[in-house]
């Protein structure tokens, strides 16, 4: 499949910017509704004892296309709007979709001692594992969005062929943690940072959450990222302080190893997410990856001109059928 086959990007008005792009969905909050189509809880138990949570959706009229796992980024859940958007969309064109929650998000908060992070591959595979032959008989399609796109990212580098995945679609992820984080804390993005740095701290510091009384005692004092990623999620999850963390968590180290047809959208106007490494990788390097890499969209954006359906929707729906097409 060839980039010329996707849709241009063209931005929506008044959304022109990267910023603007960005927080649309929080501007202009809007009801996505997902009664139409059946739902069931499931839970996914892991070696420790967490359990994590998801949500089964199926289409209105039974088809035979794959399971659509889809993994919200940092401080979502299956309820971002993001990732509601992407489920519809999926469903309307036939595709039964799951909302992952990932580890101490949304409702697996109560259920979960510990918290993801942006290389928690484990538990990405410990869910997999579990899908029986009702849910993955058809196979199995991913969709990551920010940190939930990286660690899609990751965990395909790392199985190689062995990835359980027909294909996958990566939207706005920080393949290189590091360059994202000294990004989010400029100047410009003060806003999106304290919002960001406000939900990872209520994830963590949640009552179910087994984190030492020292470091919960610190939450409130924390004022960066890189500072509750330095005191918080690198002690309590074996990482040597937070430049060991983003260096064990990055994709971008691993996507020449990745085996399955995957298509990666980044804006290079993203204001969280500066676009070099995306730029500077030799994408000829591994065919099965299918860079789209527009100049506007913002951070899961991609509101795009004449279309309520967000472009990257419309684009990882394009590739998922072209699959099938193909008999992959």
């Amino acid at each position: 499949m060839t980039v010329s086959r996707f849709p241009r990007f063209i931005a929506r008005p008044p959304w022109f910017g990267g910023d603007l792009q960005t927080v649309r969905n929080y501007v202009r909050p809007t009801e996505v509704p997902l009664a139409a189509f059946s739902e069931e809880r499931i839970e996914f138990p892991l070696p420790d004892g967490d359990r994590l949570t998801a949500m089964l959706h199926r289409p209105s009229v039974e088809s035979d296309r794959p399971l659509a796992i889809l993994i919200h980024g940092l401080s979502g859940s299956q309820d971002s709007i993001y990732l509601r958007r992407s489920a519809r969309h999926l469903l309307q064109s036939g595709f039964p979709v799951l909302r992952l929650n990932l580890r101490g998000a949304g409702p697996s908060g109560p259920l979960c001692r510990f918290s993801y992070h942006a290389g928690r591959t484990e538990d990405i595979h410990a869910a997999l594992m579990q899908l029986d032959g009702r849910l993955a008989g058809r196979g199995l399609l991913a969709m990551g969005f920010s940190l939930g796109g990286n660690l899609l990212l990751k965990y395909l580098g790392e199985q190689g062929r062995r990835a359980l995945f027909l294909g996958a679609v990566s939207v706005s992820a920080p393949i290189l943690p590091k360059q994202a984080q000294l990004q989010i804390m400029k100047a410009r993005n003060r806003a999106y940072h304290r919002n960001l740095l406000e939900g990872v701290k209520e994830d963590f510091g949640r009552p179910s959450a087994e984190l030492p009384a020292a470091l919960r005692a610190t939450l409130p004092e924390i004022r960066s990222m890189l500072e509750f990623d330095d005191r918080i999620v690198a002690p309590i999850n074996g990482f040597d302080g937070a430049e060991d963390y983003y260096a064990r968590s990055a994709a971008y180290p691993l996507l020449a190893q990745i085996a399955v047809p995957t298509l990666v959208i980044h804006a290079r106007n993203d204001p969280w997410i500066p676009a070099e490494a995306y730029l500077q990788f030799d994408w000829k390097r591994n065919p099965k990856l299918v860079p789209l890499l527009p100049r506007g969209g913002g951070h899961v954006g991609f509101h795009g001109l004449g279309h309520e359906v967000p472009w990257h929707d419309r684009c990882a729906v394009s590739f998922f059928e072209g699959l099938i097409r193909r008999g992959l």
